[in-house]
């Protein structure tokens, strides 16, 4: 934010034409040291910017999560067992489980870099084209019968292209989509951030499972599971092409204006990076644990068939999207605080007994994933504006992007494998409360977190 010495005073002129012949009204406003800073308004056609960001970023999850659902299947076509060649087990054990959540914290970087250098809506068609050509190649990836390991080769570069746009992709949408929105409509715009993001992962298992429903296991190991990436290039080029058309929000600068580095984030706001950090940290692990493992936690501690887990998954994911937009307005009404704690207490709180009531039943699991769905509404409807406005507009995507993509990897992309790993050790009884603590340390941030819901955004 910029601390006015006198009152605003608005240009009766338009600077620059922006994207679709939009012209962008800009606001002078003198500082204390006598400089102007310009600041771009709203952009004038809010939806259009909201299909903009949430198409693409529905593309880009749907992209990722498609790997996530098909993995088995590409395994056996990529990384066959007994091969004989010991390079192969482990180029798919850092494809599966390392490389994509490895690469998402340099995306998050760099594509934030873009997004403050460039333009917001330059590093969202970047993104898209990297999650398109990533999908087509793996999609293409040859064999290993037919070229040797150069066949995990080529589907660990697709991967590294993945990690690299989707990490890229949260932290360049989350500035467009809080920067395009309305005064009083950044929770509600920023809310869209995981309606989309569900949107994709449902769309990514429903073609899977249909399939894996309608095709033969060999004609599926074949090539069945080629489609969905295919088909996710040509949505990439779709999603490219409804970006191209978007309003950029970045305020223009004068050209003697230096552009910010790299680690300009880091360097002068450490703080805020921390900051984020902390936010996220509870967030990512609930949001890990109740959208991907609960599932799969289900079925080890209780023995609920896999096709009842995945069925209250699949229900639960469709209203926690129905749920986002009614967060996002109550936090533009009462605030972003009450929101995180709501979500952060609640789950400090709730988790343990809501865990150990799965009885095994369709019912219970449903019930408790839906409930545990409305905790976490608090904080996914709201992270993208409490992100945005944590930072000045000058290095805000780098600055999200580094550490939340960094948060994500070490808490949320962990989640699972932690949770495995304490069944293996006996002591699967530790999760539950792994998770309370995490969040009850989030909430400790929360409680200190200034509220920024009716301020206007430093643009």
């Amino acid at each position: 934010m910029v601390r006015c010495s006198q009152q605003p005073r608005t240009l009766a002129r338009g600077v620059g034409a922006a994207a679709g012949g939009q012209s962008v009204i800009m606001t002078e406003i003198e500082t204390g040291a006598g400089s102007a800073v310009r600041a771009s308004a709203p952009p004038r056609r809010p939806l259009r910017q909201l299909l903009a960001a949430s198409v693409g970023n529905a593309v880009e999850w749907y992209d990722w999560y498609a790997y996530t659902f098909l993995a088995t299947h590409i395994a056996r076509q990529v990384f066959p067992s007994g091969s004989g060649d010991s390079l192969v087990p482990l180029l798919s054990t850092f494809a599966v489980f390392a490389v994509g959540f490895f690469m998402r914290p340099v995306g998050g970087l760099l594509m934030g870099a873009i997004a403050d250098r460039r333009g917001r809506r330059t590093a969202l068609t970047v993104t898209i084209l990297l999650m398109g050509g990533s999908s087509l190649l793996v999609g293409l990836t040859p064999a290993y019968a037919s070229v040797g390991v150069l066949s995990p080769v080529v589907l660990v570069a697709a991967r590294l292209l993945q990690g690299l746009s989707v990490g890229g992709e949260f932290a360049a949408s989350t500035t467009f989509l809080v920067e395009s929105a309305g005064p009083g409509r950044r929770g509600l715009f920023s809310s869209f951030q995981y309606v989309s993001t569900t949107i994709g992962q449902l769309a990514a298992s429903g073609l899977a499972a249909l399939l894996v429903a309608r095709l033969s296991e060999e004609a599926m190991n074949g090539w069945g599971w080629r489609v969905p990436f295919l088909l996710g290039a040509v949505l990439g080029l779709a999603g490219f092409w409804i970006r191209r058309g978007a309003e950029e929000t970045l305020a223009h600068r004068p050209a003697e204006a230096p552009r910010p580095g790299l680690f300009d984030a880091l360097r002068h706001h450490p703080r805020a990076s921390l900051l984020i950090a902390g936010i996220t940290a509870g967030g990512t692990l609930a949001y890990y644990t109740w959208t991907s493992y609960l599932p799969t936690y289900a079925e080890l501690e209780t023995g609920i068939a896999k096709r009842d887990a995945l069925l209250a998954g699949t229900l639960s994911l469709a209203f926690f999207a129905l749920l986002q937009p009614v967060g996002g307005l109550l936090s533009d009404r009462f605030g972003r605080k009450p929101c995180l704690l709501f979500f952060g207490l609640g789950f400090a709180l709730l988790v343990v007994p809501l865990l150990r009531a799965l009885d095994g039943s369709f019912g219970s699991l449903l019930l408790v994933q839906g409930a545990g769905m409305v905790l976490l509404t608090g904080f996914t409807s709201v992270s993208a504006a409490v992100n945005a406005e944590v930072f000045p507009a000058r290095v805000r995507a780098a600055g999200i992007g580094l550490p939340y993509s960094l948060t994500v990897a070490l808490f949320g992309g962990t989640a699972p494998y932690i949770g495995t790993l304490l069944k293996e050790l006996g002591r699967p009884g530790l999760f539950p409360w792994y998770v309370a603590v995490l969040c009850l340390c989030s909430s400790a941030v929360y409680l200190r977190l200034p509220e920024r819901a009716h301020e206007p955004l430093d643009r």
